[in-house]
């Protein structure tokens, strides 16, 4: 077996980026490995070797504990790391002492939905999470207006059970719906996703004409946002990394 470890996989457990990222920075020139511009992500990086990515020299000390965090999301908010349009980012919510950490969003909600959203340096567990195979699946509340009537809903979720087509000609896989509660204000479902797609959820919604009021992500794989206030951020126990891991395979 050959010394030393990818140097994707360095960057991505020295909590840089996720390993996928890390790839497309090796290709762009972005990293240098002891002076020299890496070109190959499969590299095999030893302990002591220089990486230097984006002109930042890369600290990589395998016995700091990586950090797990959980954010309630509020809504117009980006789930990036930095907005060129200088909006509030999910970084912005932070606070000391994780504030200083490179912390990474894994995966996105998007600007106007709300909810659980995971942050961390831990760049094995952000590959496998965001890796269409580690899929974990992801539980969603959306209070919808169907346009047609509540008439209309029965068929709308059947449609969805069954795996529905998107008008951009996307097959979505079974996706679980149930009701929670329903009146004036509208329809409040409960939406179990096994895929990641682009707004997928507001996709659906488009296409059996229900109008998204609200959309909040309650639960990734284990777990469950609880009882955290909106804007919020707390650490994932020990128990909650252990069992997350678990379920990724590692």
């Amino acid at each position: 077996m050959s010394e030393g470890i990818r140097l994707n996989k360095a960057l991505a457990d020295a909590g840089v980026c996720s390993r996928r990222r890390a790839d497309e920075l090796i290709f762009s020139g972005a990293v240098y490995v002891n002076g020299r511009r890496a070109e190959n992500p499969g590299e095999r990086i030893l302990p002591e070797d220089c990486l230097v990515v984006q002109g930042r020299r890369v600290t990589r000390n395998q016995e700091t504990e990586h950090c797990w965090l959980m954010l309630h999301k509020p809504v117009q908010v980006v789930s990036t790391v930095r907005d060129p349009q200088g909006r509030e980012t999910v970084l912005d919510f932070v606070p000391e002492p994780w504030a200083q950490r490179r912390l990474y969003p894994v995966g996105r909600l998007d600007y106007f939905s709300e909810g659980l959203l995971l942050l961390t340096d831990d760049g094995s567990l952000v590959h496998r999470l965001t890796h269409p195979r580690w899929h974990l699946p992801k539980v969603y509340h959306v209070l919808v207006r169907p346009e047609r009537g509540e008439a209309s809903v029965g068929r709308a979720l059947s449609l969805m059970a069954r795996g529905m087509t998107l008008a951009e000609g996307e097959r979505l896989a079974p996706v679980q719906t149930s009701i929670l509660d329903s009146g004036p204000r509208g329809v409040m479902l409960e939406m179990t996703l096994h895929q990641g797609l682009n707004r997928q959820i507001r996709r659906m919604c488009r296409d059996v004409d229900f109008t998204v009021l609200r959309l909040k992500r309650v639960q990734e794989g284990p777990l469950c946002l609880g009882e955290l206030p909106v804007g919020r951020v707390r650490p994932l126990t020990r128990d909650e990394v252990a069992e997350l891991r678990r379920a990724v395979g590692l």
